[in-house]
């Protein structure tokens, strides 16, 4: 079943929950000043709810002020607080710079010190607004946290389930597979179901100031858009030169710092050689940059850590033996055939039916039931370790020294 329905507000058709059909509900919207975020609020305005809008201060936003794709920039704050007052409901500021600051960009800066790529947007997501904000929502008497992310909720006999987004460009399923099943039940997400141009003229039939907002593309506390400057900023020995190292052990220059460098990077390494050469891994105990040929990229399993499971039965159970789905390793990326076990000692494993090349230590691995544009999410992990193709990355070095030999 559908979260959804459609109902009327004005001339224009909404999107609200069914289970606003029952009963008038306390919501807390969480507003980013974005016109998604908005046309949420505006659509449990018209359904009737209770609605109360919150806006999170996360960061000193000061010099992020004004900055086109950023959010939540103090310009935010201020568009969401216009937005509050044309619908006429409540808005409130919450300052958790604090605990943004110890749970996100220290854990930012900290992965790409051990040499990961991290994705900060998760880690926002799963200790922030699903948590720190959800508890808060419930502290205002609110029974539901709305959000304007772009994935669906469905309710079944066995409780609510999460999915993709209508608008494959817009899903964001991939930032939010560490909601928990506890933490969904009391989670809605109205435009899941809606093209993004639909959104968008929602909020002009609402009148929303926001309506023609350009979308936020930045990492919001990266206001210049050069994460290395946080980096510095935070942890300075980040940035210590070091030796980049072919996978047969030659060093074959200097680095000015492995957080410059990501899993498959080509371009940068500013190393002359026959065949082009890529950064395979990033080893961070030794400060070095390991490189390598595009076949030494070649992945074919993952070993996952701090994994969230999303199925009915437990994930020791339907997996002991394997269980074939479907994951992503990038937001972008399409759906990957793979099969998913627990290891006799509880850790977790993803075998990649086709293999994959880059995937960065740091990075999530999404679990999907099916590659449907619509398809449910049934969790996720954090990529600890890759796997490699061993034989066709030996023979890529033994290629690569030969021919080095030969010239």
């Amino acid at each position: 079943m559908n979260q959804t329905e459609t109902s009327s507000a004005g001339s224009s058709a909404v999107r609200a929950p069914k289970q606003a059909a029952a009963s008038k509900k306390r919501v807390v919207v969480a507003m980013s000043g974005g016109v998604d975020s908005s046309v949420a609020a505006a659509i449990m305005k018209a359904a009737g709810h209770d609605v109360i809008g919150v806006t999170l201060q996360l960061y000193d936003h000061g010099s992020a002020t004004g900055r086109k794709g950023s959010c939540c920039a103090g310009q935010d704050i201020h568009d969401a607080r216009r937005v509050a007052e044309a619908l006429d409901i409540p808005h409130y500021v919450l300052d958790y710079e604090t605990r943004f600051a110890t749970k996100v960009i220290e854990s930012f800066a900290e992965s790409y010190v051990a040499g990961e790529t991290p994705i900060p947007c998760v880690t926002c997501n799963n200790e922030i607004k699903f948590r720190d904000l959800l508890d808060t929502a419930k502290d205002l008497g609110a029974d539901v946290l709305v959000t304007g992310h772009y994935v669906q909720r469905h309710d079944t006999k066995d409780g609510p389930v999460l999915s993709r987004a209508v608008d494959a460009d817009r899903d964001q399923s991939y930032f939010l597979f560490g909601i928990t099943k506890e933490q969904l039940a009391s989670l809605w997400f109205p435009i899941g179901g809606m093209q993004k141009a639909a959104v968008r003229d929602l909020a002009r039939s609402f009148n929303l100031p926001v309506a023609d907002k350009s979308d936020s593309q930045d990492i919001c506390f990266v206001p210049t858009g050069k994460y290395t400057d946080v980096i510095e900023r935070l942890k300075p020995n980040a940035l210590d030169a070091g030796n980049i190292v072919h996978l047969d052990g030659r060093i074959l220059g200097r680095h000015d710092g492995i957080v410059h460098y990501t899993v498959g990077q080509r371009r940068g390494i500013k190393i002359p050689a026959a065949e082009p050469l890529y950064v395979v891994r990033l080893d961070a105990s030794k400060n070095e940059v390991v490189v390598g040929p595009r076949a030494a990229l070649r992945t074919t399993g993952l070993m996952l850590r701090n994994v969230n499971w999303l199925g009915e039965k437990p994930l020791r159970e339907v997996a002991a033996d394997g269980l074939s789905l479907y994951v992503r390793m990038r937001s972008s990326q399409a759906l990957r055939p793979a099969l998913l076990t627990v290891e006799e000692g509880g850790a977790v494993r993803v075998d990649l039916t086709d293999g994959e090349e880059g995937i960065a230590t740091g990075q999530a691995c999404v679990f999907y039931a099916d590659a449907g544009t619509e398809g449910r999410v049934l969790g996720g992990g954090y990529i600890a370790k890759t796997i490699k193709a061993t034989n066709i990355a030996e023979e890529a070095v033994r290629n690569t020294t030969m021919a080095g030999a030969g010239r």
